[in-house]
């Protein structure tokens, strides 16, 4: 596909909108990203660091937000830079996006919506043991998903979204405290060491990697043109958003890992990957801390896991209207704003939603079939080096004004990114049992 966003000039560059000041009034995308991107699974993750390793990867997890911060930034700096979306980036840059995009979103979506459902699902079943089975859990919490999203638009979904990262924080962080955190371990934790385990640099790399979302980074620049930031003059604003986004990760995150260092490391407690580790955890803090606490834990387990729902069904709801936009040449022209409530009025906004929440509720009843969960890994493994290499040539490129391009440091991140999501990514399609698949 011919590259069809032109190149920007200096001349344009030099009457952009005046900065306006960095104000936390504005603060908004960055609590959706920072909501969206921490669901179960990240925090489960971090809780089985600090079991495994106690404090040791303290300082892994840290980096892993400053990872996200790059790349989420780079979104959003495209999108206000150029007065274009990403998807229209992508699409300048050949054809070969368009198939890539086209084939994640669909397989993406489907075993998504399945384990979002799910994941929500658990915390509500051990809240309420006796009201229905697990998968009519997560059906309501679908299609509970489905209404708020369908009729609400941005300014609604952001207030509600904070909300529940209030309760996310209350819980996490008085977690963290409750276990009494042993600080000296924690300050050495920002050393740089490796445990000494087998694998432990892919361990590393597997926790850096996974602090904080995926397509929800992507999903960034679209949130920041709903907020109504559309051009460079929000720049400065985005940047403090941002931060604030994986600052709110971090605290989620680094808290987790205390209590997975204290709780469990302490003791030798070992508990499941996935979702189901963190209801083991609320047996745990039951046995520890009584019924109270446990409870209180559930209702953030919920908060943290809807929260990666609704953002989901929205962020990526939003991608997809823009793709079909592209595809079908209506795509945004340079520097048209889009209405902020247009594409979430559109059919293709409410036809992904649909397909985010129907036809995954057949997992739910049947199992996710096998191949299908191979290609789903792949393909999720294989979108952050996607997301990562096609910025830095986007951003160093004529297609960005010359004062928005890539500086040194944002190269320098950017690219580190993309080699740790390629090394996790081969990984992962190692890992795959390709002789099962065929």
């Amino acid at each position: 596909m011919a590259d069809s966003t032109g190149n920007t000039t200096d001349h344009e560059a030099a009457h952009q909108p005046p900065l306006r000041k960095a104000s936390w009034k504005y603060i908004g995308p960055g609590i959706v990203v920072a909501a969206t991107g921490v669901g179960a699974g990240d925090l489960v993750a971090t809780l089985i660091a600090g079991s495994n390793f106690g404090y040791t990867l303290l300082w892994a997890a840290i980096i892993g937000c400053l990872v996200k911060i790059s790349l989420a930034e780079a979104a959003g700096r495209w999108h206000l830079s150029t007065g274009r979306t990403l998807f229209d980036g992508w699409a300048s840059l050949g054809r070969w996006t368009t198939w890539f995009f086209a084939v994640y979103v669909v397989v993406w979506g489907f075993v998504y919506g399945a384990a979002a459902m799910s994941s929500s699902a658990l915390p509500l079943q051990a809240l309420f043991p006796d009201v229905m089975d697990l998968k009519w859990w997560g059906i309501a919490c679908g299609l509970v998903g489905l209404v708020f999203v369908w009729f609400n638009k941005y300014a609604v979904f952001e207030k509600v979204m904070t909300v529940l990262v209030g309760v996310m924080f209350v819980v996490t962080v008085y977690l963290a405290i409750r276990v009494t955190p042993n600080i000296p371990d924690a300050f050495a934790g920002l050393l740089p060491v490796l445990p000494d385990e087998k694998d432990s640099i892919l361990n590393t790399l597997g926790l850096i990697g996974g602090v904080g979302g995926t397509i929800t980074l992507a999903a960034y620049g679209y949130w920041v043109n709903a907020k109504g930031w559309t051009d460079t003059g929000w720049m400065k604003v985005m940047r403090l958003d941002n931060r604030v986004a994986y600052a709110t990760t971090g605290i989620f995150v680094i808290a987790m890992l205390f209590v997975g260092a204290e709780l469990l490391h302490s003791a030798n407690v070992a508990i499941a990957s996935g979702d189901k580790g963190l209801i083991q955890l609320g047996d745990i803090l039951e046995e520890e801390y009584g019924t109270a606490t446990a409870k209180f834990f559930l209702i953030g387990f919920f908060a943290t896991s809807f929260t990666s729902l609704i953002g989901v069904w929205h962020g990526v709801s939003l991608m997809f209207a823009d793709f079909v936009a592209r595809l079908s040449g209506r795509g945004q022209a340079k520097g048209e704003e889009v209405a902020s409530g247009e594409r979430e009025r559109s059919w293709p906004f409410r036809g992904y939603l649909l397909w985010l929440t129907f036809p995954p509720m057949i997992l739910l009843f049947e199992g996710q079939p096998f191949r299908l969960i191979i290609i789903y890994g792949v393909l999720g493994a294989a979108f952050l080096p996607f997301l990562a290499g096609t910025l830095i040539w986007l951003l160093n490129s004529p297609r960005t004004p010359r004062e928005w391009r890539n500086g040194p440091v944002s190269n320098v991140m950017l690219a580190v990114a993309g080699l740790l999501f390629l090394i996790l990514c081969v990984k992962q399609i190692w890992d795959q049992p390709w002789a099962e698949f065929f």
